[in-house]
């Protein structure tokens, strides 16, 4: 049985070191996962790692800005839903798998036409899917579902750390006290883009050179390479709570007060009966840790009470 109330380890007693344990200190023990690769229509390809055990419901997990399908967050989540009798797909984006895809594309927060590749490969094998998105992926999955093309397969999805408003979001992580969090993201994604073979065509890549915010990336790199004006447009488009309104089957979105990269407008209210909204107090940002002998995450708790209650 969850806690209704999360209430963190007293060694983590601020936002920042909620956020850092998690992602740096914990260790996730979990079986090997099966690769496959998958075409896209667009002629490029996905690395999906599997856990499979014979289940009926599939749990499809999607990764936060520049992580992937091994990372301690997607692994917990994983060894959580596995345990509890389903099968899980962890995926990862455009260039995040340790091969560098082939377009000159990568990924974003509003390549939902990725997710749907996915979601559409799972729906031929299981007849009851469930969606799980960490931070980027939780835009991602929220904006999925407001689309509307989810195949009836798929019944809930939590989202958890979502970035619902990406402007204002991008501007939180850029304060002075989240400057360790930002250029580490600027850092990684600028590799990928020096590392892009023929990207120099289309983008002034000596401007890498000068950035020194994640906006000033977006205007200049992942508006204009997907089809944006600049980075505004790019967040105006993509953030997910404009697709709100438009979610159809029940869906959890747990976002905590104290996460660093969010900002105000990431914390609606809703008149969409579908949405089930927590802001816990504490948790930072895909934190939610929790110290047992199970090493089993509150985050990971709740999604597995809200998805099980179908």
């Amino acid at each position: 049985m969850v806690e209704n109330v999360y209430s963190p380890p007293a060694l983590l007693f601020n936002r920042h070191l909620e956020t850092i344990y998690p992602s740096l200190l914990r260790k996730v023990t979990f079986r090997k996962p099966t690769r496959e690769r998958i075409e896209t229509p667009d002629d490029d390809f996905l690395d999906l790692d599997w856990y499979r055990q014979g289940s009926s419901r599939c749990v499809i997990i999607s990764h936060g800005l520049e992580g992937n399908s091994q990372r301690s967050y997607v692994l917990g989540m994983a060894r959580a839903f596995f345990n509890e009798g389903f099968d899980v797909l962890a995926w990862n984006y455009r260039g995040c798998s340790g091969e560098m895809n082939r377009q000159l594309r990568f990924y974003h927060s509003g390549a939902t036409d990725d997710l749907h590749t996915v979601v559409t490969h799972a729906s031929r094998h299981y007849p009851e899917l469930y969606l799980v998105g960490f931070s980027l992926g939780g835009n991602l999955t929220l904006k999925y579902l407001g689309e509307g093309r989810a195949p009836e397969a798929v019944r809930r999805a939590v989202g958890i750390s979502v970035p619902l408003n990406l402007h204002t979001s991008c501007l939180a992580i850029s304060k002075p006290s989240n400057w360790i969090y930002s250029q580490r993201f600027l850092r990684s994604l600028s590799a990928k883009v020096r590392a892009k073979p023929g990207l120099s065509k289309v983008v002034d890549v000596g401007k890498l050179n000068t950035l020194r915010t994640l906006f000033e990336f977006d205007d200049h790199f992942t508006g204009p390479l997907h089809g944006f004006k600049g980075a505004i447009d790019y967040y105006n488009r993509c953030s997910s709570i404009h697709s709100l309104p438009g979610i159809t089957i029940p869906t959890l979105i747990l976002n905590a007060l104290n996460d660093p990269f969010l900002s105000e407008d990431c914390y609606p209210a809703t008149s969409n009966s579908k949405l089930i909204l927590d802001y816990p107090a504490r948790g930072g940002h895909v934190g939610f840790a929790r110290f047992d002998r199970n090493n089993i995450y509150w985050s990971e708790m709740k999604a597995l009470s809200f998805i099980n209650a179908v």
